[in-house]
């Protein structure tokens, strides 16, 4: 089992940038693949990114193909979600979440993912 903490959620302005960090600790989380989701008031929730195990391969969501950046520190047992270009429907509880799959997959489903965080908001305003 993993363990996941989320940080660096809050207001930004439409056009603007936010960090997300996720800790991760436990059974040696360089081995699993890491993703994070996103729920918005109302709606399902929603695959955004997830990176492999070693970070050589990620995989988005079409609506943040080219503003979205994942990316870890295994040193660290750490993903970050470095989110450019926000926009008013980002807006969304973001959660991490942490995936045991074979070294060469990678998931965005949600389905795969049997550790989660208890996310962080982001608000973006118009």
């Amino acid at each position: 089992q993993v363990q996941l903490l989320e940080s660096g959620g809050g207001l930004a302005q439409a056009g603007g940038s936010l960090r997300l960090s996720c800790a991760a600790s436990g059974r040696t989380v360089s081995i699993y693949v890491l993703g994070w989701f996103r729920q918005a008031p109302g709606k399902e929730r929603e695959s955004v990114a997830a990176i492999s195990w070693s970070g050589g391969n990620t995989a988005y969501a079409d609506s943040v193909k080219g503003r979205f950046t994942i990316s870890r520190d295994n040193t660290k047992d750490t993903v970050y979600l470095q989110m450019n270009s926000l926009k008013p429907e980002d807006t969304a509880v973001y959660y991490c979440a942490a995936a045991r799959l074979p070294l060469s997959a990678l998931s965005i489903s949600s389905a795969d993912f049997g550790s989660w965080g208890q996310g962080t908001q982001v608000t973006v305003s118009s």
